[in-house]
């Protein structure tokens, strides 16, 4: 039996005439702006116009495009290896799709076909569930079946946010820093997202806060001072708080030293090398910080490559808290029944 792993991630430019088109695709998702056609794409095209220079200096700064293909296929490598350990009737093969940029789900597809799986099994590299990340990929990936009238038994694992190896994995990277400095702060940051889509039954927010929870209680440190903050706010719309650089900046001034978490990134890419690593840290600097670290992205981390591969070989069937998602909002896995909900 052959299954295939497809792992799904945003995408980043891989050169800096490629930032404009990338960013055009990202606004051109009716997942970020949920309009019609006609007026979404002009929109997007704008946006990405506008933004493109910018942009185009954050990635100047990582050296012209983003890492984020090549740190995925590390991860993919890693875990196609895992999978196959011990196997002697089913052969697992893992393919990567990003969302944003190359290698599209319209290219990967064929690839897959090639491979003429029994069972497909979609996994998001997004820990915690949100409606604009990992159900844009599956909904994308599922479009394109469609339309190519490729139908093969499909298993999808919407989300992991308290899996206990992924949970260890923060753990074991975040004990390498902590004790190093006296008054230290934990700031958690994650990704943030509009108050609108939160209030419309996005599970995002809820998911972050468990896993921040089960982080805490697995590190036992009495007394651990630390703090869920949001990232990368844009545009006009109130965003989900507090905001990380709010948060640099109150505990800079009170003599803090800072471990910074960027606990919903599993591969380094511009939010993590730009924004927490030269941003953030000019930031906490130019307000009294003095010492300022950052935990690394999971990556190849030995216990979150178990994590996927667990995820993976029963099916989604980890033993999750029932409060996984919050009161009367239905987990959001729409495309089937919920692995999740055991």
């Amino acid at each position: 039996m052959k299954k295939a792993v497809i792992l799904f991630n945003l995408g980043g430019p891989d050169s800096l005439n490629s930032v404009e088109p990338f960013l055009f695709n990202l606004f051109n998702d009716p997942a970020i702006i949920n309009l019609p056609n006609f007026l979404r794409y002009p929109l997007a095209k704008l946006i990405s116009k506008k933004r493109a220079p910018i942009a185009k200096k954050i990635y100047e700064e990582i050296g012209g495009s983003s890492p984020i293909l090549k740190l995925t296929k590390e991860q993919a490598f890693e875990l196609e290896k895992s999978l196959n350990l011990n196997q002697r009737e089913t052969s697992y093969k893992t393919f990567v799709v990003m969302r944003c940029w190359k290698p599209r789900a319209s290219e990967v597809i064929k690839d897959i076909k090639n491979f003429e799986p029994n069972e497909i099994i979609l996994l998001p590299l997004y820990p915690q569930f949100s409606y604009s990340t990992s159900g844009s990929s599956i909904n994308e990936w599922k479009d394109i079946c469609k339309k190519n009238k490729y139908n093969v038994k499909t298993n999808t694992i919407c989300c992991y946010p308290t899996e206990e190896n992924f949970i260890k994995a923060h753990v074991d990277e975040l004990s390498k820093k902590i004790g190093k400095n006296n008054n230290e702060k934990i700031i958690f940051s994650a990704h943030g997202l509009p108050e609108k889509n939160i209030k419309n039954g996005d599970p995002y927010q809820w998911q972050i806060e468990r896993t921040v929870e089960e982080i805490v209680k697995k590190i036992n440190i009495k007394d651990l001072d630390y703090i869920l903050s949001y990232q990368s706010r844009v545009g006009p719309l109130k965003w989900i708080g507090p905001s990380t650089d709010d948060v640099i900046v109150e505990n800079s001034k009170i003599g803090k030293s800072i471990i910074l978490v960027p606990i919903a990134f599993v591969s380094e890419h511009s939010e993590t090398l730009v924004e927490l690593d030269i941003e953030y840290k000019k930031l906490a600097k130019e307000n009294g910080c003095k010492n300022y670290e950052r935990v690394p992205a999971l990556g190849t981390n030995k216990a979150f490559i178990e994590s996927l591969s667990n995820l993976i070989l029963n099916k989604g069937e980890h033993k999750l808290k029932n409060d996984l998602y919050p009161p009367k909002i239905q987990c959001p896995n729409k495309f089937k029944k919920c692995p999740c909900q055991i």
